[in-house]
C-alpha cells in the first residue's frame, strides 16, 4: 500500500511536469497542486483579472512558505514510558544501552585524556582551543597545537626538575579557571603524572591538609598572593615537602628570595616552559587504567577526601554522554563552551573533555562572576553547563521584571505556549514568543546556546520548565557526584517532564538499596542510590576506612542519596540519608527534604533546618529573598531595610506561617515542620564558609555559626 501510494505521488508529479523519482514535501505538493488548479480554473472559465490573479498567487505562496517553514515535531529516540530496564541483581540500565556491557570509550583512538586531546588536535585541524579575554576586548585563542606544545614544555620542565613520569608524581594546581590551568593539567597527562587541584574555598587548613596528604612537592599557581600562602605554610613548618612553586602571573624578586630562604624554588610559568623546551623529553602517555586526577571533595563535615580517578573513569563518563546524545547533540569544532564553573570539580572537567574529544573550543570567563554576562555576550557559547544557583537568579530576575498583571499573564502564556512545542519535540528560538519575550533572555546568555545541562544540585521543576521553554535549545538535567566522576544519570532526549534526573548513563548501572531506618525499601522501588560502572572511582587517597564506607564488597558506590524509580523507568531523588538525625521522641528527620519543600516559598531564598536529639522540635535559619521581602512587608504595613525587616517579629511570624502552609501542602508531618525561625539578612555563601564549593550547605559550620541564635530559639519557644 505504501509503495502504491508512493507511485501515485510520483505519477502525479510526472503529469505536472516534474521529474520522476522526486518525493515532494507537503508544501511543494500544495503549491504545485494550487498552481495546477488555478491553471485549470483559468482555462475552463473566464480568465481572472490580473490583480486577482496576483492576490491569489501571493496567498498561495504565503501558505506554501508557512507549510515549508513551520516547525515539524520530532519523535523521541526511546520509548518514554520505558526508559530503563531491570538487570540481574535488582539494578537498572538505560534503554539506550543495548546490553549490560558498560561503555569505556566512544572513539577508538581516544581511550585516555591525553589521546582525547590529540584527537581534538586532529579533528579540528589545529583549530582554536582555549580562549581568554581582557575587559572590553574580544576573545583571543590558543590553538590545539600551541596548548599541546606548551603542555609538553611544562611537563619536560617538571621531569628536568626531578619529577618522574609515573603514578607516584602528584602535581598541585592552585588557580582559577584560565588557559594555564588546562596547560598544567595536560602537562601532567602527557607524562603520566597525576593532577591534584587545590582551591582556596576549601579553606587555609584544607590546602595544608591536601598538600601533605598527597605528598605534593610542586604546585602550579596563578597569583603571587597564593604563592605567598604556600611559602608561609612552608616557613611555619606546616608543609615541609613543598619544594617548587611555578607561578602564572608576574611576581616581584622579593617573593623569590623569600622562597629561597625556606627551600622553595619560585619559577615563572614562562621560564618553566622555556626550561622544558631546552630540555625537551618525549611524551610518556598514560594507559586507560592509570590515575589521572585526585579530586578532593570539600564535604560538609571533616577533612577533604581525595577521590582517586583514572583516565578510563573520566573518558567513560564523557563517552557515555556522547552515546546518550547520538543523533541529538554531536559536538563539532564550531562548538564552544564557557568555563566558569570551578575546574577543581569534575562536572566542569568532564564537560571540557567532551569538547576536546570533538575538537571544539573552551573560552574562559575573566575570573569575576559579575562580568560573566559580558563574557557570555562576547563569547556566544553553544554549550552551556549550569548550576541551579545561576539559573535561579536568571529566573527570579525575569519573574521580578514581570511586575504588572498583564506582563505576568503574557510571560506565563509564552512559557505555556513554547513548552507545548517542546513536548512535541519542537525546539526553536524563532517563534513570535521568542521575538516578543524570550529573545532578551537568550541574548543574555550569548544567543547561540544549542545545549544546556544543569547539575551539581537539584533544580526546581518550574525553573527547569521555564528554561526549556525560554531558551529554544536542548535542556537536560544530570545527577551524580565526584565518586562516579561526575554524572551517573541524565534525562533522555525527548523527555521534557521535570521532577526526575533521568536514567542511568551507559557507563554505569544503578540500584536502590533498603534503608530500614527511614522506611525505604527496594521492593517499593525506593532506597539508597547505589552505582557501579566504569566511571566509578578507585577509592579515597590513603583512607581505606572512608573508602570502605563508600564502596561495598561488590563494588557498589553508596551515594547517601535516597531515590525512587518512577513508572517510566526514570530516577527521582527524594531524600538524603547521611544528614538524618533523631528528635527527642525518636522521629527520624531528613533536613534536606524539608528544606527543599520550604524553599518553594517566594519569601525564602535560603534555609537551614536544625534539630537535636535532646529537643522535641525543629528550628530554622531563613535568609529571606531581598527582592521579595520589601514589597511583602509593605503589604502588612511594615517598612525598613532588609536588616531591619529581619528583626521585625510581625515579618518573622508571617514568613513562618507561609512556610508552614507550604510544608503542609508538600506533605510534611507535624514533627517535620519548623516551630520557630531566625531571619538572617546575609546569604549563605562559599565566601563566608557556609556553603561548599558545590553550593551544598555545610551543616556543621552553619550550626556553629548560628549557635547563639539556635540556643535562643530553643530557650524562648515553648514546647
Amino acid at each position: 500500500m505504501c509503495q502504491d501510494s508512493q507511485a501515485l505521488r510520483t505519477r502525479r508529479l510526472h503529469l505536472l511536469g516534474a521529474p520522476r523519482n522526486v518525493v515532494p514535501s507537503q508544501g511543494l505538493n500544495f503549491l504545485l497542486l494550487f498552481i495546477k488548479m488555478l491553471f485549470i480554473f483559468n482555462f475552463l472559465f473566464s480568465p481572472l483579472p490580473t490583480p486577482a490573479l496576483i492576490f491569489i498567487l501571493t496567498f498561495g505562496a504565503a501558505i506554501f512558505l508557512w507549510l515549508v517553514n513551520r516547525p515539524q515535531p520530532s519523535l523521541p529516540h526511546v520509548d518514554l514510558n520505558k526508559q530503563s530496564v531491570g538487570i540481574e541483581g535488582g539494578a537498572r540500565r538505560g534503554i539506550c544501552q543495548k546490553d549490560n556491557d558498560l561503555i569505556r570509550y566512544f572513539f577508538s583512538d581516544a581511550k585516555t585524556i591525553y589521546e582525547i586531546f590529540q584527537r581534538g588536535l586532529a579533528v579540528s585541524d589545529n583549530g582554536p582551543c582555549l580562549g581568554y579575554r581582557k575587559p572590553n576586548q574580544p576573545y583571543r585563542w590558543l590553538s590545539y597545537k600551541q596548548v599541546s606544545d606548551r603542555a609538553e614544555y611544562l611537563g619536560s620542565c617538571l621531569l628536568h626538575k626531578g619529577y618522574k613520569p609515573s603514578q607516584e608524581s602528584f602535581v598541585g594546581i592552585f588557580a582559577q579557571n584560565r588557559p594555564e590551568w588546562v596547560i598544567s593539567e595536560f602537562a601532567c597527562y602527557t607524562y603520566s603524572m597525576v593532577a591534584v587541584p587545590l582551591y582556596d574555598t576549601l579553606g587555609a587548613e584544607a590546602v595544608i591538609y591536601v598538600v601533605n596528604k598527597a605528598d605534593i612537592a610542586v604546585v602550579i599557581c596563578d597569583t603571587p598572593q597564593k604563592a605567598l600562602v604556600l611559602i608561609s605554610n612552608v616557613e611555619k613548618g606546616l608543609t615541609p615537602g613543598l619544594k617548587l612553586v611555578i607561578l602564572m602571573d608576574p611576581f616581584e624578586d622579593d617573593l623569590k628570595k623569600r622562597g629561597e630562604k625556606c627551600g622553595v624554588e619560585i619559577l615563572s610559568l614562562f621560564d618553566a616552559e622555556n626550561l622544558g623546551k631546552e630540555n625537551f623529553r618525549k611524551p610518556v602517555p598514560p594507559a586507560p587504567e592509570d590515575l589521572s586526577i585526585i579530586c578532593f571533595t570539600s564535604g560538609t563535615t571533616g577533612d577533604p577526601k581525595g577521590a582517586i580517578l583514572t583516565h578510563e573513569n573520566i573518558v567513560s563518563n564523557a563517552s557515555a554522554f556522547l552515546k546518550c546524545m547520538e543523533g541529538v547533540f554531536e559536538p563539532n569544532p564550531e562548538d564552544v563552551t564557557i568555563s566558569y564553573l570551578p575546574l577543581a570539580h569534575m562536572f566542569e572537567r568532564v564537560v571540557q573533555v567532551i569538547l576536546y574529544s570533538c575538537g571544539a573550543k573552551v573560552g574562559f570567563f575573566q575570573g569575576d562572576i559579575r562580568l560573566l554576562p559580558d563574557d557570555l555576550r562576547t563569547l556566544k557559547p553553544t554549550l552551556f553547563p549550569a548550576v541551579p544557583r545561576l539559573l535561579n537568579k536568571v529566573y527570579d530576575k525575569v519573574q521580578n521584571e514581570a511586575k504588572t498583571p498583564l506582563k505576568k499573564f503574557l510571560l506565563n502564556l509564552a512559557v505555556a505556549s513554547k513548552f507545548r512545542e517542546v513536548k512535541k519535540g519542537i525546539i526553536r528560538r524563532d517563534s513570535l514568543w521568542d521575538k516578543l519575550i524570550f529573545g532578551k533572555i537568550q541574548e543574555s546568555l550569548g544567543g547561540k546556546i544549542r545545549f544546556l545541562v544543569t547539575g551539581a544540585a537539584p533544580i526546581s521543576p518550574p525553573v527547569l520548565t521555564f528554561f526549556r521553554a525560554a531558551m529554544g535549545c536542548l535542556v537536560f538535567e544530570a545527577y551524580g557526584q565526584t565518586e562516579c566522576t561526575a554524572g551517573c544519570t541524565i534525562t533522555s532526549p525527548g523527555d521534557w517532564k521535570s521532577g526526575h534526573v533521568g536514567v542511568p548513563m551507559p557507563c554505569n548501572h544503578v540500584k536502590l538499596e533498603d534503608v530500614p531506618d527511614m522506611n525505604y525499601f527496594a521492593v517499593n522501588n525506593e532506597g539508597e542510590i547505589c552505582i557501579r560502572g566504569t566511571n566509578l572511582f578507585k577509592g579515597y587517597l590513603k583512607d581505606p576506612e572512608k573508602t570502605q564506607e563508600a564502596l561495598d564488597k561488590d563494588g557498589w558506590l553508596h551515594t547517601g542519596d535516597i531515590g525512587r524509580w518512577l513508572p517510566n523507568g526514570t530516577l527521582k531523588v527524594i531524600d538524603r540519608k547521611k544528614n538524618i538525625f533523631k528528635l527527642a521522641q525518636g522521629e527520624y528527620i531528613a533536613p534536606e527534604k524539608i528544606e527543599n519543600i520550604y524553599i518553594r516559598s517566594s519569601l525564602v531564598s535560603q534555609i537551614f533546618v536544625h534539630g537535636e536529639s535532646l529537643q522535641s522540635f525543629l528550628v530554622g535559619v531563613v535568609v529571606p529573598d531581598p527582592d521579595v521581602l520589601p514589597s511583602f512587608a509593605a503589604k502588612i504595613g511594615v517598612k525598613g531595610s532588609v536588616e531591619e525587616l529581619c528583626q521585625n517579629q510581625s515579618i518573622k511570624k508571617a514568613i513562618l506561617e507561609d512556610m508552614q502552609k507550604i510544608g503542609t501542602e508538600g506533605g510534611l508531618k507535624s514533627f517535620e515542620q519548623v516551630k520557630c525561625i531566625h531571619l538572617h539578612p546575609e546569604a549563605f555563601s562559599i565566601e563566608n564558609g557556609l556553603l561548599t564549593p558545590t553550593l551544598k550547605a555545610k551543616r556543621g559550620d552553619l550550626a556553629k555559626y548560628f549557635g547563639t541564635q539556635i540556643r535562643s530559639l530553643y530557650e524562648n519557644t515553648p514546647e
